[in-house]
């Protein structure tokens, strides 16, 4: 079992930044790949950015040269470092730990982008 509580969201202007958190409880964190999706109004769920369990990264073209995900095995924790903010970037971001058939969801949380 693996909780995930994520933080960091907020309201951001146009062109700023945020570093969103995510940590994570319960055992073997290093063997999951850690994954970042968001979830805008009145549209799907859609995956933003995942890092494997050996560290590698992929990310959905639009957030490519914008956003990094990283983590640390040590600490249990990922994070999702968003640059160049843009209006559609506007969503509930949401934390999730994959492993097969072992799948796991934070609760979310609320990036706005606006002036």
């Amino acid at each position: 079992q693996v909780q995930l509580v994520e933080s960091g969201g907020g309201l951001v202007q146009p062109g700023g930044s945020l570093r969103l958190s995510c940590a994570a409880s319960g055992s073997i964190f290093r063997l999951y790949d850690m994954g970042w999706y968001r979830q805008a109004p009145g549209k799907q769920r859609e995956l933003v950015a995942v890092i494997t369990n050996g560290g590698i990264t992929n990310y959905v073209d639009s957030v490519k040269g914008r956003f990094t995900i990283s983590r640390d095995n040590a600490k249990n924790t990922v994070w999702l470092q968003m640059n160049s903010l843009k209006p559609e970037d506007t969503a509930v971001y949401y934390c999730n730990a994959n492993m097969g058939y072992m799948n796991y969801w934070g609760k979310g949380t609320l990036v706005t982008v606006s002036s």
